[in-house]
């Protein structure tokens, strides 16, 4: 086992997903990677003032930097498609700062709550993690639950991907439920994974329904990958404190549900050897369904089955 680190500087940070692009280090199964990250829109760590942020990366590329800031790819050796990544969080310590907003811009929820035309709330806070707490300057105070927005990789298709879809090899997944010690298991589409991770949330409710969360760099992201050779999934899967996670993606809420669910049902079978029919009974006693996000262009769904709920 190896420990490297990685730094948010020009040579590290990208703005989209492509199988072409060159991996910034290449690592073995079981390695451990530190990253240092800046938030969704490219601001930096460092703010003189947490309630008044000035300062921005100061050579995003117009072309390449088009979306979140993100730190890698990463190489993984061994990687090929067909096989998974698990890549288990073990740390994960925000910045000092971050910011949200309230409508301001044309989406489907804010023309359908009519607040895309009115001036937009930019809101500043400062985060306190020896309080684990973050307070704006109009008074309100949240409670911390971190999480990485954005980890995943490149689809196997040609040119320049956008980072706001999720797709099947993760990516802009946005579920608040993967904090420290849980595991994101993600399909492997091109030769040595090229994993990305950024998009720093300090906290977020299931919706994410303004389009960001308190969104703030990231002090310290420590992630181990573990390649598993002969496991295979369609979409990403996840092992957190609470429970068994699986999802779905679909511009049709609708779809991402049952995609969601027949994902559970398959890890059901998995788990506790049931036949679908049977799954599906158990799934509607102990399995909750939960919006991940409505504003990714593609919905999410992920469905949860916690932990000790079947004992068979």
């Amino acid at each position: 086992m190896t420990h490297h680190h990685i730094l948010p500087t020009r040579t590290n940070l990208h703005g989209h997903f492509s199988r072409e692009m060159k991996p910034v280090l290449t690592i073995d199964s079981g390695d451990i990677v530190t990253y240092k990250t800046l938030d969704a829109g490219w601001w930096l760590m460092e703010q003189e003032d947490p309630f008044n942020p000035k300062d921005k990366f100061p050579d995003r590329h117009p072309d390449f930097d088009i979306g979140h800031a993100l730190c890698g790819p990463i190489f993984i050796r061994g990687a090929l498609p067909g096989m998974v990544l698990e890549i288990k969080i073990r740390k994960v310590v925000p910045a000092n700062w971050g910011w949200s907003i309230g409508g301001g811009f044309p989406s489907p929820v804010n023309d359908r709550l009519e607040v895309s035309g009115m001036p937009r709330l930019f809101t500043a806070w400062k985060i306190d993690l020896v309080k684990n707490a973050a307070y704006s300057a109009d008074g309100h105070t949240l409670k911390l639950k971190p999480f990485m927005g954005l980890m995943g990789m490149p689809a196997d298709e040609p040119g320049i991907l956008s980072t706001t879809p999720p797709r099947h090899t993760g990516g802009n997944i946005d579920c608040k439920e993967l904090v420290e010690n849980s595991s994101l298991f993600l399909p492997i589409a091109v030769p040595g994974g090229l994993f990305s991770v950024g998009d720093g949330h300090a906290v977020q409710g299931d919706g994410e329904v303004s389009g960001v969360a308190l969104e703030c760099p990231m002090e310290q992201v420590e992630l181990e990958f573990v390649l598993h050779e002969n496991k295979q999934l369609s979409l990403p899967r996840a092992n957190t404190p609470s429970g068994w996670l699986t999802f779905g993606f679909h511009e049709d809420l609708n779809e991402a549900t049952v995609l969601a669910l027949d994902s559970m049902l398959q890890l059901m079978d998995e788990l506790h050897h049931l036949k679908r029919t049977e799954a599906l009974m158990l799934a509607s006693l102990v399995v909750d369904l939960r919006i991940t996000q409505v504003v990714n262009k593609l919905c999410g769904v992920h469905a949860v089955l916690p932990h000790g709920v079947l004992t068979s």
